[in-house]
């Protein structure tokens, strides 16, 4: 029987919310996308969210809404999902890959400093499979001028030093997507605690469209809403955050037990809480027991991407942090409906290729 990389904490309570919408006639831009938003924002310790089509078009609306464009430079991982960089390209920025941690997998924060130039308009900090970046650390690399983004697509319910992530930056971005502690099947969001972001954000998310006040279009924006029915699944979960990060945290805390010494296991630093979107090991032989586990029926999957290695960004130099990363992090089954018997058939295969 094969052992799924990842299935959604949905069920009745999410089928009776889409139940309710299809009722109610009102698909989108209703009840339930506010009712969404007041729940992340609350999550995220924030004053606002915005509820947007995907966390890809999150990044994209921060970018815009904090004006940034052409000639402006963006600080990127080198290893992190394509989304992050290929927003500030299509933003009309020059995204700039800065190498990661081998061992954290996120921003190599000591290298940030030297990638500051007097183009450099945001960093897009990623808390990458929910590991917090260390956001003090971050703020004393980067001039105050530098506005710090937050990626925090897979960090819902993450926290560094008690403090959520998403809640940290000058925006957060979030993803729904199905690998997520929290899913719409697809979608997003936007954080902030500025009134003035909030507004921007809105307003472009829905065709350049002034929120407020008599139908006007100042500038052009996109169709980047987020419908009703899409929310209505998602609210029920964010309603039992704390309950799904504890069955994660419990499931990392299985996989860490039987696989200490067979890979390199995830943790977040002392003090600060995983937001457990996957769980990525290291390995040496990661290609192998990759392999190992797909010919036994055991869905895994390398961790993300080095971007440099990819043709649209190799014109910046080497990173050998992402490549190391790159080489070596494998995802591995994690989601509430694993067995004690799955987990054991990961470690039997792995424990090969320790």
């Amino acid at each position: 029987m094969t052992i799924r990389l990842a299935w959604p904490d949905v069920g009745a309570e999410e089928a009776a919310a889409v139940a309710e919408v299809l009722e109610s006639g009102q698909l989108t831009m209703g009840p339930k996308v506010v009712e969404f938003e007041e729940a992340i924002a609350r999550a995220c310790g924030v004053e606002h969210a915005a509820a947007v089509s995907s966390g890809t078009a999150a990044l994209h609306l921060a970018l815009l809404a904090l004006g940034i464009g052409e000639g402006d430079e963006v600080i990127v991982p080198a290893y992190t999902f394509p989304a992050t960089a290929n927003v500030a390209l299509l933003a009309g920025a020059r995204p700039v890959l800065v190498d990661v941690d081998p061992e954290t997998m996120n921003l190599d924060l000591g290298r940030v400093y030297d990638a500051v130039t007097s183009r450099t308009r945001a960093v897009l900090a990623v808390h990458l499979f929910g590991r917090p970046l260390d956001w003090e650390e971050l703020q004393n690399a980067v001039p105050p001028d530098v506005h710090l983004v937050e990626d925090a697509a897979g960090a819902l319910g993450a926290r560094w030093r008690g403090m959520p992530c998403g809640g940290l930056g000058v925006l957060g971005c979030l993803s729904f997507h199905p690998r997520k502690i929290v899913t719409t099947g697809e979608g997003g969001a936007v954080t902030t605690g500025s009134e003035e972001l909030d507004t921007a954000v809105r307003r472009l998310r829905h065709h350049g469209i002034e929120p407020q006040g008599e139908f006007e279009i100042a500038a052009p924006g996109l169709n980047y809403r987020l419908p009703d029915l899409l929310c209505a699944i998602g609210t029920p979960q964010l309603r039992r955050l704390g309950e799904l990060l504890a069955t994660r945290a419990g499931l990392a805390a299985a996989y860490e037990e039987r696989l200490a010494g067979v890979v390199e296991t995830p943790a977040a630093a002392e003090g600060d809480t995983h937001g457990w979107q996957a769980y990525v090991v290291r390995s040496d032989r990661r290609d192998a027991a990759l392999a190992a586990l797909r010919a036994a029926g055991i869905q895994a999957q390398i961790g993300t991407y080095a971007l440099h290695r990819l043709a649209a960004y190799r014109e910046q130099g080497s990173f050998p942090g992402a490549d190391r990363a790159f080489e070596q992090a494998l995802a591995l089954p994690f989601h509430s409906r694993l067995s004690e018997t799955d987990l054991d058939r990961v470690t039997e295969v792995l424990t090969v290729y320790r």
